[in-house]
């Protein structure tokens, strides 16, 4: 039956992919070259970024084999610290981890189909796009997964596709230099370093997307480790190579400060004519990614409706097993964000949030594994490879670049604390109607 039928470990991964592969690499190097103006460094930034979202996914690898229940970082939080930090982390979640992500890559797909077709809105493109997905994905498992299947499939090729071809046929290749010079040692310990580390942080962000749906996945002990390690590899390699891609066929002048680069990369290397078709391939890829994240969001709601009572309405299922009201809850804040907020103030502030919201599960790992080796429970089917390394550079590197958004971005960082401080306020009211 469909409600027995659960997600494999192979659309796990493509939701994984489809989550990170989205608004951040499209959009973020036209911020990044604002102040970076080195092939290196920018490499550097997406090798970096890479590194960390592999540490984070192998840390989040074992916490899922440890705590195996969907939810993600409501549920690492929950068990690890107290269940005041899992309901913050779902707090966090439910306002801007997912709805502002999506409407973030919702918002690029509208920008790129408008850049092909200036008479439609990018607004209305974007509801459009987040309303069919909410209703696709209300349905049941098997039109999920096939929608999510085919749409990454396409995304990975189309992503070859382009990055070959306009190699090829771009008529002229820009003078930049990879090689590491003696003044980017500089940069790379920079403030502008940091703070563009966040935008390319948010370009890999959906990495630990699995997690979120762990009861729904088969054998997920078992596929997980993969799943979340080897979809990041990938995910890197093919961020590094649109970059390098985009910097050689488009001068840096005409993409500093733009949102649409993948278009403006299209039309130097294809023409006007071949850019409106890759501009509008482009936006398609964009589909898999609000796809992905109306998918794995509502699983967070799901469980936090299991925990507490005044939420139960979340964690109903139709007959199917999916959580329709939970995904429609995601679409309507989704929809929240795409009409009250502007593209870059929703980047920072959800990207901080979210940063600060991960550090602290990765950092659970150390908690759990002591209190699992001193209560005798400790037998996870998967362990980080070199522990303590990976989720040591994971904190660090995260807590960095949170320290320079501080310095540079307070307003948004007070946004991020009065989110966090509403949700203990939120926790405190919720236990106080249930006892």
């Amino acid at each position: 039956m469909e409600a027995k039928r659960k997600f494999s470990g192979w659309t796990a991964a493509a939701i994984v992919i489809a989550n990170m592969i989205g608004t951040g690499v499209f959009t973020s190097l036209g911020f990044q070259l604002l102040d970076i103006r080195s092939g290196f460094v920018i490499m550097a930034l997406w090798v970096t970024g890479g590194i960390i979202a592999i540490c984070g996914a192998l840390s989040y690898a074992e916490l899922a084999a440890r705590l195996p229940r969907s939810g993600g970082e409501y549920n690492f939080l929950r068990e690890t610290f107290h269940p005041a930090a899992g309901f913050v982390s779902g707090w966090i979640s439910a306002t801007v981890g997912f709805a502002a992500p999506t409407a973030l890559a919702a918002i690029t797909f509208g920008k790129y189909l408008s850049a092909v077709f200036p008479q439609l809105s990018a607004l209305w493109l974007a509801t459009g796009l987040v309303m069919i997905m909410t209703l696709i994905h209300s349905t049941s498992h098997r039109n999920s997964a096939g929608m999510q299947d085919i749409f990454t499939v396409a995304k990975i090729v189309l992503i070859i596709g382009f990055s070959v071809s306009a190699l090829l046929l771009a008529p002229d290749l820009q003078n930049v230099d990879f090689m590491p010079k003696l003044a980017d040692s500089k940069l790379i310990t920079s403030g502008a370093f940091a703070v563009a580390l966040i935008y390319v942080s948010y370009a890999y962000s959906g990495w630990n997307a699995a997690t979120y749906l762990t009861g729904e996945l088969e054998q997920p002990k078992r596929t997980l480790p993969w799943v979340l390690g080897g979809g990041t590899l990938l995910v890197m390699l093919a961020y590094v190579l649109l970059n390098v891609v985009f910097l050689l066929v488009a001068p840096m002048d005409s993409m500093a400060g733009q949102l649409e680069v993948g278009y403006i990369a299209a039309v130097f290397a294809f023409g006007e004519m071949g850019g409106a078709v890759m501009g509008v391939t482009l936006a398609l890829l964009l589909v898999s990614t609000v796809s992905a994240m109306i998918i794995a969001a509502p699983r967070v709601y799901q469980v936090v409706g299991q925990d507490f009572a005044l939420f139960k309405l979340l964690a109903a299922t139709n007959k199917n097993g999916i959580p329709r009201n939970a995904i429609y809850l995601q679409g309507t804040l989704t929809l929240i964000f795409l009409w009250s907020a502007s593209f870059e103030s929703i980047l920072i502030f959800s990207g901080a949030t979210m940063a600060l919201n991960t550090l602290i599960a990765v950092f659970g790992l150390f908690v759990l594994r002591h209190h699992q080796t001193k209560s005798g429970t400790d037998s996870p089917k998967f362990t980080v490879p070199l522990y303590p390394l990976p989720p040591i550079i994971f904190i660090s590197l995260t807590g960095w670049t949170l320290i320079y958004l501080v310095i540079d971005h307070p307003i948004e960082l007070a946004f991020s604390a009065g989110l966090i401080f509403s949700g203990l306020i939120g926790y405190w009211l919720v236990r106080r109607g249930e006892d």
